[in-house]
This record gives C-alpha cells, structure tokens and sequence, in this order.
C-alpha cells in the first residue's frame, strides 16, 4: 500500500501531479535490469507536517552551563562555540516514573520553549499564468538548548524555517528578538537558530532556562508524555497522552528518521516544540500528524537521542548571513533529484545526480564527475537540489565546503567520499 504524503503549508498545495519526474534522455542514468517503474503516489492516509498558518519548532543544545544561565556576564562564560554541549539527564533512569503531574511539568518547561515566526518569500503562479513572488508569515516552536558567549542556541524543525528572510523568536516573557539560522538538516528536519545575547534583554534572561535531554530509547509504549508548543500560532498550549508506537516510519520523501508516535494533541504550531517524558526531560521535538478525517490521535516526533549529535553539530557551526545573489558561489555542476522512488528503480543513493560538470567549475577541479551523485554539505544530508541550494546560498565566491559525495564504481556500486569544493562564480 503506498501513500501521499502532504505538506501543511501556508502557500499553495504542492504539485500532486510532480511527486516524480522521468529525466531527459539525456540525462538518463542506465536502467537496472529487472527493475520495474514505481508508480506515482495513491492518496490513502496523509501526513501534515505542522507548521503551515502556524507550523514552528524549537530545540535545545546546550553548554556545561545549567538552568538560569544567563545572568552569567561574557566574561565570566569559558563556553565557546567550539565547545557547546548539549544539557542531558544526569539521572541513569530515563524511563516512566509513574503517571506525569502535568502541572509541574508545564510550569518546569515553559522557560525553555520558545514561538518561531518566520517571514519567507515563495514563488507561486499568478491567475494568467506567470510566477510572482509572494511574501508569507507562519510560526512555530523551539526548545533553548544551551549558549556561547554570544549566542542562545535553538533547536526547531527545519521545515520551521526554510526560506526564511526574517526569523523572530518569542521567549515565555512574550519578548521577541531576530534569530539566525545556525545550521539545518532538512533528511531529519532539524535546524538549530541563534539569537544573540545582547539582544535578550535582563529581564528576559531571569525567566529563560535550558533544557534537559533525556534518553529517548528508553521511552516505553504506554509512557506518559506531554507536549507543549505554540498551537495554532495562540501562544504555548501543552496537551498530555502517552507513548502509542515506537520506530515509526512514514516513508516522507527527502526524510530519514524513525519516529515516536503519540496521541497527545499535536496541531499546526508545534513543529519544533517538546514532547516530554513524566521527569519533565525532552524526549522528542515534535514534528507531523496525520492529516486525515477519519483518523485521531496520531501525532509524531522525532527521538531526541537520534539526532543528538546532529544537533551538536549544528551548534557548533559559524552562524551564516544569507549572500546577496551576485556573491553567492557555485558548485559547477548540472543535475536532477533522485527521489526514492527513483532511487530505488536505477539501484541509485537518494540524493542529487550530476548529469553534467561545467568546465573549469569547482566541481571538475576537485574530481568530481558526471554520474557522481551528491549526498550532503558541511556534514549534514541533503536529498535534493532544492536543499542544495538552500545551504550554498551561504558562501561566497571562492569559499570552500565539504561535500559527500556517492563515487560510481565498475562493478555498479558507489563509494562515498567527502571532497573539498572551492565555490565559483556561476558559469555560462
């Protein structure tokens, strides 16, 4: 049985007739032998990922430093961007502890969970036919997981806030501050966001606090759980259940990770906000319902534990400006997405196919050929040309980045490498 999978945007409905587009025959990578062609998506069960009028996010990395870190002054802070931590449980019993007092554990958590509005501008067509630029709010939620000595790091969804060209982050005092993109992940949907301390005002720093992780593989189907985020855009809401299912797959294209299933309430707004286990600990950063009428009470979230060292990852990134367009570097390559559907029908790695290498390019300089096809940058995945895009858009010419990259072998395998790309200007 195979299903359609729906994002829940604010803009227009995605292309339902584009979920999988044949390459030119040129283009064209031989086919393997006994393979047949996977047909496109039949509309059973959908999955809404929540951010649309209100889809948000947040997460939590944080430094050795704890609680109501910041009245600490930058000089007295040793932490480094280098060297953020990520605040986990101290406690070897991760697990249930007996039934949630919810209460306690919405007063414990609101300090850490913050609103995410973001300000995009998405192309979409006009009534005779053109593309226009049409600018677009939504918001979200985000977890505080930690801080260097001059930034409060962030986590949230990435859906939460790519495309963003203003991002505004809403502490539980209702104080608002401009944030950055540190860093995403869109194959786990995560990103991590920075606002700078010395745009938190005192006040503000006196009610905010960092998160504690707790050990996501030790959640137990029947557990009690709490989510909390901002709802439908009305501010933080928290809603209770338990744990249904674990290692949930749902097949979403471009995404890789097994999820917790819960029947606590998540609706659009609480992308990136906490899913909590009954010691008030972060288990998972909510993410997707489904989105059907005939179903209930099937929220999910991804496990805190599996992209730990992602997150940690992308807290100790530079945080990035986006470059203006006539800056910005290129790999020097021409190519398509290779979806799983795709994927699956070349014997091929999701990821982007390099049908052509511009001469003189970044690419040909540093060995990488037509057939080649590119799996991340600067350590985290990416699955299409799209998120390519997306992470190059803050480089400069003649910038370096790493990029993984899937090598085609004789014998019809791949081996993947990490190469060193310097950006050129964009190529005729």
């Amino acid at each position: 049985m195979s299903h359609e999978y729906e994002y829940y945007n604010p803009g227009p409905e995605p292309d339902r007739n584009n979920f999988y587009t044949d390459p030119t025959p040129e283009q064209e990578p031989p086919r393997k032998k006994g393979r047949k062609k996977l047909s496109k998506a039949a509309a059973v069960v959908g999955f809404a990922v929540l951010f649309g009028v209100v889809g948000g996010v947040t997460f939590q990395a944080t430094n050795a430093v704890t609680g109501k870190i910041f009245g600490t002054s930058a000089k007295e802070s040793s932490s480094k961007v280098d060297t953020a931590q990520l605040t986990k449980s101290d406690q070897s019993d991760s697990g249930s502890s007996g039934t949630a007092d919810v209460t306690q554990i919405a007063q414990n958590s609101m300090p850490f969970v913050v609103s995410i509005q973001n300000m995009s501008v998405k192309q979409v067509q006009d009534f005779f036919g053109g593309i226009r630029e049409q600018t677009e709010q939504s918001a979200g939620s985000g977890i505080i997981v930690g801080q260097n000595d001059n930034e409060l790091l962030i986590v949230t969804n990435n859906h939460v806030v790519e495309g963003s060209t203003t991002l505004t982050v809403t502490f539980v005092d209702e104080k608002s501050v401009e944030a950055s993109i540190k860093g995403t992940d869109p194959t786990k949907d995560i990103a991590v966001v920075a606002v700078p301390m010395k745009n938190i005002g005192s006040d503000t720093k006196e009610q905010i606090k960092v998160a504690t992780l707790g050990d996501s593989e030790k959640l137990q189907v029947g557990e009690d759980v709490v989510a909390i985020g901002n709802a439908l855009g009305y501010g933080q809401s928290v809603t209770n259940g338990i744990v249904s299912a674990k290692d949930r797959d749902l097949q979403m294209e471009g995404f890789d990770c097994k999820l917790i299933q819960t029947n606590a309430a998540i609706n659009p707004g609480n992308s990136g906000g906490a899913l909590l286990n009954s010691k008030g600990e972060v288990v998972g950063i909510n993410t997707v319902k489904v989105n059907d009428s005939a179903v209930e009470g099937m929220g999910y979230a991804i496990p805190i534990s599996d992209v730990t060292s992602i997150i940690q990852n992308l807290m100790n990134k530079e945080t990035r400006t986006q470059v203006p367009e006539a800056q910005r570097g290129y790999i020097g390559i021409e190519g398509f997405d290779l979806d799983e559907q795709s994927a699956e029908q070349f014997g091929m790695p999701t990821g982007i196919y390099i049908s052509k290498v511009q001469k003189n390019g970044g690419a040909e300089k540093a060995g990488i050929t037509q057939g080649c096809i590119i799996t991340g940058i600067e350590g985290v995945g990416v699955s299409n040309m799209e998120d390519l895009q997306a992470q190059l858009s803050y480089y400069k010419i003649g910038e370096k980045v790493k990029l993984t990259v899937q090598f085609p072998s004789d014998k019809g395998s791949y081996e993947e490498k990490e190469v060193e790309v310097t950006l050129t200007q964009m190529l005729g």
